[in-house]
């Protein structure tokens, strides 16, 4: 398969989700086109994101303030901060399971979402936009959920791809109740730990936006990389 053959479509025009009075469009990969570990993996590395079933990449007149971001897992370093994180959850236990929509960890999205993003599109949440969103995929012999359960009460569920030069984030849901224990920044270091222990070069975070106070939690990452369109770019910390 060759990637200049593939076929796209464009969305029409809507409402950007992070920068007010901006208009949104994105070009996707043809729901009826094949797609290999080969080309997702190619895909990956010009800036494309999976969601669902749908490779996608932001394709706005006049603006290019999504940026792609990874982080290089050959040189990483973490910080004190970052080592507290994972030194405060050594008493989690953390499994690889297939994407399935069970009671348990429905109830754990539906409550993240319903407490921490009531204002966002996921809003209110189903179980149908759930399989949807998480668990269906082009790829899907590529996904995993990566659980971290206290003894038995799942607290957060990190579902990522597994790519040949890394693994790609897709979304991470948890507990609200357990703040102190900063369960997504965990979630985004124990891939990174992981990633290095299994020698894997990247651990991709999908978009940042420098103007999204959303998304400035990856800039955390250093060091960080950013696609410009072109190639990829070390992004100095902010």
């Amino acid at each position: 398969m060759d990637i200049n053959t593939l076929v796209f479509h464009a969305t029409p025009e809507h409402n950007c989700s992070y920068l007010e009075n901006r208009q949104s469009r994105s070009i996707f990969l043809s729901p009826e086109q094949a797609l290999d570990e080969s080309i997702y993996m190619q895909l990956t590395d010009i800036g494309f994101r999976r969601s669902g079933k749908h490779i996608y990449r932001p394709w706005c007149e006049g603006c290019g303030e999504c940026k792609s971001v990874r982080v290089p897992l050959s040189n990483y370093k973490e910080s004190k901060s970052q080592k507290r994180v994972l030194k405060r959850n050594n008493d989690l236990q953390v499994s690889f399971e297939l994407p399935s929509v069970t009671d348990e960890i429905y109830a754990l999205y539906e409550r993240y979402i319903c407490q921490r993003h009531s204002d966002g599109d996921m809003y209110p949440p189903s179980m149908a936009q759930f399989e949807d969103f998480l668990c269906d995929s082009p790829s899907s012999s590529n996904t995993r959920f990566i659980c971290f359960r206290l003894d038995k009460k799942l607290l957060a569920v990190a579902v990522v791809d597994m790519l040949p030069a890394g693994i790609s984030a897709i979304y991470t849901f948890f507990d609200p109740d357990y703040h102190a224990r900063s369960l997504g920044r965990l979630a985004v270091l124990w891939q990174i730990r992981w990633g290095k222990s299994q020698k894997m070069s990247f651990v991709y975070l999908g978009y940042w936006i420098k103007e999204c106070q959303k998304m400035s939690y990856k800039t955390e990452y250093q060091p960080l990389e950013v696609f410009d369109g072109v190639d990829w770019q070390t992004l100095a910390p902010l």
